[in-house]
């Protein structure tokens, strides 16, 4: 028996060598297949203007220049750009956390006539295109003034970014055992105090990912900021971006400088936040 399993082994250990293969090697191809445009921006960024078109192609920055930055952020005008793309994020992000919990909160905890229908809506308005909806709320925001507001974008971003993540925070909160706010109100607590004491602490990853998800699409909103902005001054990152690409001349580098610029703050947040994001995946495991 134990030659039988000796002479195995190895077609064994074979077999699982080549599942490993088959495995990675496709999971390869797409990550090089992701990330080389990633490297290639920021290898341009650091590249002079004169480098960067020459041949043959030069895979690394010789010498490695911050020029490109320094006519982004000063010249360019990334530096408004940059805090008019942050405060429509932050905000949006505030508006639609509070609002996305206690719609949330709603949704998983009470009973009432037309829920399903309620809930329906709210996912039949991921499906509706944010083109369509273009002039329609350029004329909506005319009427208020609001056009060439940063204010604007805000609610709008708010409007398109609510329903998913109060759908999302739903499922949060459903997973979250309802006797500990039982236990709390019997101890004195009222519902609303309830939710901040008790069940507020508990959701802190679904807090997170909701907070993720909003910032990173009010950051990355291209659409309604270039139709509802008309100053220079209150552009967001993508409409200068795009603004950058003159008619007869296009500043590679400074243009690769300021896609780094815009996709940092994005992946540091990722990045810090991301174990709250892999908690969220196991959040409601506690049984009751």
């Amino acid at each position: 028996m134990r030659t039988t399993q000796t002479l195995k082994s190895p077609s064994i250990v074979f077999k699982l060598a080549e599942r490993s293969f088959l495995l990675y090697i496709p999971m390869l191809l797409a990550m090089v297949f992701t990330l080389f445009p990633l490297f290639w921006a920021l290898v341009t960024a650091f590249k002079r203007e004169s480098d960067i078109t020459k041949l043959p192609i030069t895979y690394l920055p010789s010498p490695i220049t911050a020029k490109n930055f320094v006519i982004a952020w000063n010249n360019v005008g990334f530096s408004k750009y940059f805090f008019n793309s942050l405060f429509v994020a932050v905000a949006t992000v505030a508006i639609v956390l509070v609002c996305s919990i206690l719609v949330g909160y709603a949704i998983s905890r009470f009973r009432f006539k037309g829920k399903g229908v309620f809930m329906l809506l709210l996912l039949c308005t991921q499906f509706i295109p944010g083109a369509m909806l273009l002039i329609p709320m350029f004329e909506i925001f005319r009427g208020l003034h609001l056009t060439s507001n940063l204010m604007a974008l805000v609610i709008i971003n708010s409007t398109f970014q609510l329903p998913f993540n109060a759908i999302l925070m739903s499922g949060f909160i459903t997973n979250i055992p309802e006797q500990l706010e039982e236990a709390a109100m019997v101890d004195g607590c009222s519902r609303l105090r309830a939710v901040f004491l008790v069940i507020f602490p508990i959701l802190v990853p679904g807090i997170v990912a909701t907070m993720v998800y909003t910032f990173i699409g009010s950051w990355n909103e291209f659409l309604f900021a270039l139709m509802m902005i008309s100053k220079k001054t209150l552009f967001t990152l993508p409409v200068g971006l795009r603004y950058m690409q003159g008619e007869f001349d296009i500043q590679y580098g400074a243009l690769a400088a300021g896609s780094v610029i815009a996709l940092l703050p994005a992946a540091i947040l990722f990045a810090y936040v991301q174990r709250f994001l892999v908690q969220g995946m196991s959040a409601g495991a506690v049984k009751g």
